[in-house]
């Protein structure tokens, strides 16, 4: 289970949420709106090492490298 970075589009709060997969619905905790992904910070690969090119978009990745 991935540990995620997320904004509020709605007023602007940054949380991390754990998720069961990079791809589901998070709300905001502060206002309840849908958050969107934060590609801030630093990336890593799914062994805990630091990714080198990773663009934080799991979907169209083809694995951490």
């Amino acid at each position: 289970m991935p540990l995620l970075q997320y904004r509020c589009p709605s007023c602007g709060k940054e949380f991390e949420e754990l998720v069961n997969k990079f791809d589901d619905k998070v709300t905001c905790p502060s206002c309840g709106t849908q958050a969107e992904r934060s590609y801030s910070g630093q990336m890593f690969s799914a062994t805990g090492t630091h990714a080198k090119k990773c663009s934080g978009h799991c979907k169209t990745c083809g694995g951490c490298k």
